[in-house]
């Protein structure tokens, strides 16, 4: 990755209980313990390997409302205000800043939707501009050539993945939770149909609630519990261009060709935005038809990839023993192989898009497996069919950016409070009602 993964310490034991265990150190679940923490509940975060390794720092570190699903939209928009607060509340940066975040094209399809996404967004209080004449040639300047069009959303901005995760998890103990990492949840124990414990590789801690924020894992997981949840998982490959001289480049910019991200080191991550590959599973076949039409939708961007997600073990069919190592332990940390077409392409492309950053050398590349649902959308709600289990997850690419906002939803569940959004749209009850789910709409 761009940056090397910031190391927190935790401790090795487990506390014999807790009100609320969360499962799952990536950046919804840090923040979940977090916001937990911060209203005094004894929670415990656990993490298979290490705080933060996977999704949550190879994505690109956006943190926006531009374009976002009216559903999301709220969850976005509270995350700006928290991503802000949490350094005054930490005492430590997690590399969140308003830089705003440009995007441009000279497809008119795509202006026309970004036009109507702003005629609602506007109605929502979300301050969005139409780029056009000087401004457009302004924003665009560093591309060296005329667009067709844009839009600058100047309240947006981007947080640092390599030290986002675990700044927060340092935040969860800072307010009196409990972080365990290299622990690996193996099950849920029951006693009267409910949650009463979550079984570890270290123990079982007693408790009457869980949330499961596994991210890719989260299906599988659930699956041993004989909850049905229809996730896929899609493997995006990015890279990371070295540090350079200082010169006017954008702090993050979309187009079709390409899209980047100025980190705080100076250099810049860069990926092809929709772009990815499927790697075939068993579970990939079993919800294939919940996602046919985000298929349809996006063919020729997200094409066939390979077998290596079989070996992973986080989209498993099969249950497995409690008493024995489980495929999160032989996996501590998910880290597929990144397509080097794809690098290849994407370095070709960010080359030719912003010359200045043609010398830059290529520093990284990597990939991660983006957990998605058939409308784009994450559950975050209990479950009827075991209550105490809240799931959390299916962020669907959107999960580091709307993060906060998302952790404060799940605590609102877990203490049975109102949320400041319809949890309606977020329960898991939706992918019952058709296989085909409800397509992402503003």
């Amino acid at each position: 990755m761009g940056a090397p993964l910031l190391h927190i310490d935790t401790p090795d034991t487990l506390p014999a209980e807790a009100e609320v265990v969360v499962i799952g150190g990536g950046i919804v679940g840090t923040c979940a313990a977090y916001y937990l923490a911060r209203r005094g509940v004894r929670v415990v975060l656990l993490e298979k390997g290490r705080i933060g390794a996977e999704q949550s720092s190879r994505n690109w570190g956006w943190c926006r409302q531009q374009n976002r699903d009216a559903r999301e939209l709220p969850v976005a928009t509270r995350s700006l205000d928290l991503w802000q607060a949490m350094a005054t509340e930490i005492g430590e940066d997690v590399g969140f800043r308003r830089c705003g975040l440009t995007y441009l094209s000279d497809d008119p399809a795509q202006l026309q939707t970004w036009a109507d996404w702003r005629g609602f967004a506007t109605r929502q209080g979300v301050e969005t501009h139409m780029l056009t004449g000087a401004d457009l040639d302004a924003r665009a300047a560093a591309t060296g050539r005329r667009w067709a069009g844009g839009v600058w959303s100047p309240q947006d901005g981007t947080a640092d993945p390599s030290r986002a995760a675990p700044i927060i998890a340092r935040g969860v103990q800072k307010f009196g939770g409990t972080v365990v990492q290299m622990c690996a949840a193996r099950g849920i124990e029951r006693s009267a149909g409910r949650v009463s414990g979550v079984i570890t590789e270290k123990g079982t801690i007693r408790t009457a609630q869980v949330v499961m924020a596994g991210g890719a894992w989260a299906s599988s997981f659930c699956r041993q519990q004989g909850i049905t949840f229809p996730q896929a998982s899609m493997r995006s490959s990015i890279l990371a261009l070295a540090p350079g001289d200082a010169a006017a480049e954008p702090d993050a910019l979309y187009t079709p060709e390409a899209a980047v991200t100025r980190r705080m080191d100076g250099g810049y991550t860069v990926a092809i935005s929709g772009r990815g590959q499927m790697d075939p599973t068993f579970q990939t076949l079993r919800f294939g038809n919940h996602f046919i039409p985000m298929f349809l939708k996006r063919r020729g961007a997200v094409t066939a990839g390979t077998l290596q997600a079989l070996g992973w073990g986080h989209e498993r069919l099969r249950g497995w023993a409690l008493d024995q190592p489980t495929p999160m332990e032989r996996a501590r940390i998910l880290d597929p192989k990144p397509s080097q077409a794809i690098i290849q392409d994407t370095l070709a492309r960010v080359r030719k898009l912003l010359p200045a950053l043609a010398p830059r050398k290529l520093q990284a590349a990597w990939a991660g497996y983006i957990d998605s649902t058939p409308d784009g959308v994450p559950v975050i709600a209990e479950v009827p069919a075991l209550p105490g289990f809240v799931l959390a997850a299916g962020f669907s690419g959107h999960g580091f950016g709307i993060g906060p906002g998302a952790g404060e939803m799940i605590a609102d569940v877990v203490m049975g409070r109102p949320s400041f959004v319809d949890m309606q749209d977020y329960h898991l009850s939706r992918f019952a009602k058709s296989a085909w789910g409800k397509v992402a709409e503003f």
